[in-house]
Formats: C-alpha cells, sequence, structure tokens
C-alpha cells in the first residue's frame, strides 16, 4: 500500500492540477478521507498530514471511530461525515456524531435527524442524494423531486441544507464522466434561482475527481487513492 504521506501528496497534487485546468482556487475543493473499514490507525496517519474531514458509510463504523477517537482527554476534533445509506432506526447516531450527513433522499430520515440533533451542537450540514442518472439500483432523489425536498429540509430548526450529492455510474472516458457532474451543478443553479442558497456539490471519487472538479465539484470524496484498495474489492470510492 502507497505510504500515507505519498497517496495524500498525490491526491492534493490531482486537485491543484484540475482546479488549474478549471481555472480554480483549490482552496475552492475540500477532500473528504473515505475511510470506510479502514481502522483508527490508518486515520491517525492521515490526521497527523494535516486530513481533518473523514468520511464513513455504515453507522456502527461511525460509531466506534468517533467514540474511539474523539474520546477524552485528547479527542482528534475530526469533522465526520456520514456518506451512507441511512435508515430511520440509525439516525439518532449519526445526528449525535456526524458534522455532515451527504445522503439525505426523503422527508422521513431529514426530519428524524432534526428532531435527534442535539441542542447543544451545530445544526446538522446536509446535501440531498440525487440520482442524477435515475438508475433504478441506486438510493437518491430523483431530479424532478429534488425541489420539493430541498424546501422541506430548508424548514427543518437543527438542520442547515448545504448542497447536493451523487454518485453517477462509473465512466472511463473524461467526457462521459463530466456529463451527470454538469446536471447536478445545474440542477443545483436551479434550485439558488429559486431561493436556496446551496454552496456544496459533493461529487467525484477517486477515479473521476478531475471531472468532477471540472464541473464545480467544491467536495470530493475519496477513499481507494488515499488508503489504497480494499482487499477482495475492486473500486473508485
Amino acid at each position: 500500500m502507497t505510504a500515507p504521506d505519498h497517496a495524500l501528496k498525490a491526491v492534493r497534487g490531482r486537485i491543484k492540477s484540475a482546479c488549474r485546468e478549471a481555472g480554480r482556487d483549490p482552496a475552492s475543493v475540500r477532500l473528504l478521507a473515505v475511510s470506510k473499514t479502514r481502522d483508527s490507525d490508518e486515520i491517525r496517519a492521515l490526521h497527523a498530514l494535516g486530513q481533518t474531514a473523514f468520511g464513513e458509510n455504515y453507522v456502527p463504523e461511525l460509531v466506534a471511530k468517533y467514540d474511539g477517537l474523539e474520546a477524552p482527554p485528547e479527542p482528534l476534533g475530526l469533522e465526520w461525515h456520514f456518506v451512507g445509506a441511512l435508515q430511520g432506526n440509525k439516525t439518532r447516531a449519526v445526528a449525535e456524531r456526524a458534522a455532515w450527513v451527504h445522503t439525505i433522499d426523503r422527508e422521513r430520515i431529514a426530519r428524524r435527524l432534526s428532531e435527534q440533533r442535539p441542542a447543544d451542537m451545530p445544526p446538522l450540514q446536509v446535501c440531498l442524494q440525487v440520482n442524477i442518472s435515475e438508475e433504478p439500483q441506486k438510493a437518491g432523489v430523483t431530479p424532478e423531486a429534488c425541489a420539493a425536498l430541498a424546501a422541506c429540509v430548508a424548514e427543518l430548526p437543527r438542520l442547515q441544507l448545504r448542497g447536493l450529492m451523487t454518485l453517477p455510474a462509473a465512466e472511463e472516458d473524461r467526457q462521459r464522466q463530466r456529463e451527470p457532474f454538469a446536471r447536478l451543478r445545474a440542477l443545483r443553479d436551479t434550485l439558488n434561482e429559486r431561493g436556496h442558497t446551496l454552496d456544496t456539490l459533493s461529487m467525484g471519487m477517486s477515479g473521476d475527481l478531475e471531472a468532477a472538479i471540472l464541473e464545480g465539484a467544491t467536495l470530493i470524496r475519496i477513499g481507494t487513492a488515499l488508503f489504497g484498495p480494499r482487499p477482495g474489492h475492486k473500486e473508485s470510492k
């Protein structure tokens, strides 16, 4: 496996190069290290190199890592993002730990998160997951239903609607990679024209981060390029 310092430097280099091509400031793109299935030592190693935002796909892993790494007397103070499918019976654990949730795709989940967010914590920052290509096997609100869900979430008192997230089909061709990201950006712009102030596009992973940045990504979710592939899996996340 690539050493953490080399991997992080390589990813940051790719971000910088893509931003240069897009005419953007690299500071406009945040790096989220997706640490699913990775242990606490691997997270600590990246944190020691300056990485502070980490994403988890599974609630039990979020709970275990948060409770272990943020325990007194020396909490790491990481920013935890939940980026996986969220069931109604597991919202409380996320509401009590995460700073961000990227995968809201129905009103019931949003309402539960708002109701269960502790009053002494800042509002939970959230993105709506959009099934931008309308693939039947994938989660996410349809583009047509996104406006109604955004209007609902924006009214919930313990949530702050920040933007949109998508997970498009894997493509090798750069132009084909860009197409769904461009559609998500256009959807974000349409919502803002209707009165929202969305500033976040959570899109792009290890295999397509350049295409996402070219289309305006502000937050990219990177796992494999930072940690290496999971044993027995081939993935781009």
